[in-house]
């Protein structure tokens, strides 16, 4: 758990090192981080909003072409939740019974909460909520969404994400401060992505407080 820490403190550096060590295969990289965390139940704990957040940082100091690295993770984003869909619709309810310490219950629930809150839009509202944004298409997927109504809010959601994301950190990136204290604002992105989650089980506890009382 250290390690994944750290190398989320250190995104910007480890994503520069990438660029130099790999050259123009860092955009396959990229796209293959992106696909892995929308599209694999297993991979919910790979970046997200931090690393496109670093792509857009970086660029000012690395040869990185951001039109590039945006069409591509957006096709990446799009194509992991069409793929992780399918995965639920076709083998959802087998891999919650089969693997059920991977396709945990509780992230499940999680997700099945947004969708009672929100609605379709859960796919639109997840891809800025860590966790659920890995589990959102395969909850759709196992409900049997209507495929046109998911492709709908999927794109869409894909291109919020990614359209906003990259160049908050190109525009920030370059400010010195937001430089010296980069380890902070992933920090602030992951904090903030995860803001909901808290919220609603802080409204689940009051609750079920009230309900003993």
């Amino acid at each position: 758990m250290s390690t994944i820490l750290e190398y989320f403190l250190s995104l910007d550096v480890k994503l520069a090192e990438l660029i130099t060590q790999y050259g123009v295969w860092i955009y396959a990289i990229l796209f293959a981080i992106i696909f892995c965390e929308t599209g694999l139940v297993v991979t919910p704990f790979l970046p997200g909003d931090s690393l496109l957040f670093a792509v857009g940082a970086v660029s000012h100091t690395a040869p990185l072409n951001l039109w590039l690295c945006g069409v591509l993770m957006f096709v990446a984003a799009v194509l992991g939740d069409f793929v992780n869909y399918w995965i639920g619709r076709l083998a959802g309810q087998w891999m919650m019974r089969k693997f059920p310490r991977i396709v945990k219950e509780s992230n499940i629930q999680k997700t099945h909460e947004f969708f009672n809150k929100y609605g379709g839009k859960t796919i639109i509202i997840a891809r800025f909520v860590p966790i659920v944004r890995t589990f959102a298409p395969f909850v759709a997927g196992t409900g049997k969404m209507d495929l046109r109504k998911f492709m709908y809010y999927n794109v869409s959601g894909a291109l919020l994400w990614v359209g906003s994301l990259i160049p908050l950190g190109y525009f920030f990136g370059a400010i010195p401060i937001v430089k010296e204290n980069f380890e902070l604002v992933v920090f602030g992105i992951i904090g903030f992505s995860l803001l909901p989650m808290v919220i609603t089980f802080l409204k689940e506890r009051k609750a079920a407080k009230q309900e003993k009382l």
